[in-house]
């Protein structure tokens, strides 16, 4: 089922500030670029309690940005003490406030520790959360509402940019959870005489297999986009070593299947000849095909 997502503009410009909201939500945001946050400081929103994130550039070369997630009872106030402090370097804000004002203490201290809990998860950004905030006690039904707040958090951040809830790996399907949350496409394979890998084509991604084996050591001609991304698979513990070779202890997605095979074979690569389904197929053939379908 789809949703609406309604984004104001609220100087005009396309690169400025920008409020958003969906339909039957209780919850809105503000974004701002840090130069714009003055400008619209007086809203009544910055008067709200609320959870906030603030992005800048990352320490660590592996990443595409730097997450510092917080709450407030008044973001206006946490947020002039952010920008007086030398270490909080942000280029971007977001914060989520509740239309009603009712908000309390506990439920949005209950948020940023989400949101905490699922950014490490994720292992796609560099949070500068040192530990996730213990989860405050709430009752049933208050939960229920804040994981649906919460989850119009996660439609409304990669809208603005921020792609820290965005995983890089598959979340463990719980023991209640009977179908897939993906539809997987086709299945494809890497077989060398040192190691083999599984990749399936889904809708969320090129997805290669926990268990796959990949080559330890980095060609000369892998390029500094890809010796990043394979840092950071180590750095996240989504490769580990095993011996001559390192295994993916997770399932991981990938955004192209090159990007994976990269990965498996330590080296530049073309995934679209290097990956074969189980007949032999490449990943090329069979978008051949169906394209002449």
């Amino acid at each position: 089922m789809g949703k609406k997502l309604t984004v104001y503009m609220i100087d005009g410009t396309a690169y400025g500030p920008r409020l958003s909201e969906i339909g039957n939500w209780v919850g809105k945001s503000i974004y701002s670029p840090r130069a714009s946050i003055n400008k619209i400081m007086n809203r009544p929103e910055f008067d709200n309690p609320g959870v906030y994130c603030l992005k800048g550039d990352p320490t660590d070369k592996a990443f595409d940005e730097r997450i510092y997630i917080g709450e407030a009872e008044n973001i206006k106030s946490r947020l002039k003490q952010h920008l007086s402090d030398p270490n909080k370097d942000f280029k971007e804000l977001i914060f989520f406030v509740s239309k009603d004002e009712l908000l309390t203490k506990i439920q949005i201290r209950f948020l940023e520790s989400r949101l905490v809990q699922l950014a490490l998860e994720a292992k796609t950004a560099q949070i500068d959360n040192g530990n996730v905030p213990s989860l405050p006690t709430l009752h049933e039904a208050d939960i229920s509402d804040m994981e649906y707040f919460l989850e119009q958090i996660k439609l409304i951040l990669p809208v603005m940019g921020f792609k820290f809830l965005i995983s890089s790996t598959v979340a463990p399907k719980a023991p209640e959870e009977s179908e897939t949350k993906f539809e997987i496409h086709e299945t494809y394979f890497i077989k060398t005489k040192s190691f083999e890998a599984t990749m399936t084509e889904t809708d969320q991604g090129y997805i290669v297999a926990k268990g796959s084996e990949a080559k330890k050591a980095l060609s000369n001609s892998c390029t500094e986009t890809y010796r990043n991304m394979r840092r950071k698979l180590i750095e996240t513990k989504v490769m580990i070593e095993n011996g001559d070779k390192l295994i993916f202890a997770e399932d991981a997605i990938f955004s192209s299947p090159s990007a994976a095979s990269n990965m498996i074979l330590g080296r530049n690569s073309n995934g679209f000849t290097e990956w074969v389904n189980e007949k032999g197929l490449t990943f090329k053939e069979i978008q051949d095909k169906l394209n002449e379908e």
